[in-house]
């Protein structure tokens, strides 16, 4: 028996959608988004065709997920969290292949944060709320500021 929750004012059009998994109000997901188990979407998120979300996923609110976004297991996206996936958007000139940014197992990141495409946020990573991510950061960092510096060690 599936034990989803998906909120009647969302645009839901995916059937990849893993058990106890809830979807609040103002959510539209493509068709072809990929979504695990026991994962809660909050309010007002986006989630486009290439996007491929683990088990145990938090995404509050104002998160919009782009073409190319892997997220692993365990994963903590704070509101506000800004995704790119263009290195060098122009209106109506699109790549052949969107850049793929992944959040690996366990990581964490912070409100109003800004991840920029083609990056790689190591497991159990902590990135600071309002951080601007440029570049991979390695597993166990926790990481703030705009450019984005490592600062210490996750345990």
């Amino acid at each position: 028996m599936n034990t989803r929750f998906i909120h009647p004012l969302s645009d839901v059009q995916t059937t990849l959608i893993g058990d106890e998994t809830t979807i609040w109000q103002f959510c539209v997901v493509l068709p072809k988004a990929v979504i695990g188990a026991r994962c809660n979407i909050c309010a007002n998120v986006f989630i486009e065709n290439d996007v491929i979300i683990g088990n145990d996923v938090t995404i509050k609110n104002g998160v919009q997920l782009w073409d190319g976004m892997r997220i692993e297991d365990h994963v903590f996206i704070g509101p506000n969290v800004t995704f790119t996936n263009d290195i060098f958007p122009r209106s109506k000139k699109f790549p052949k292949r969107f850049l793929q940014t992944i959040i690996k197992s366990g990581a964490s990141i912070g409100a109003n944060a800004t991840i920029l495409p083609g990056i790689s946020i190591g497991e159990n990573s902590m990135i600071g709320a309002g951080t601007v991510v440029i570049d991979s950061i390695p597993p166990n960092s926790i990481v703030v500021g705009n450019p984005s510096r490592i600062v210490g060690k996750a345990d």
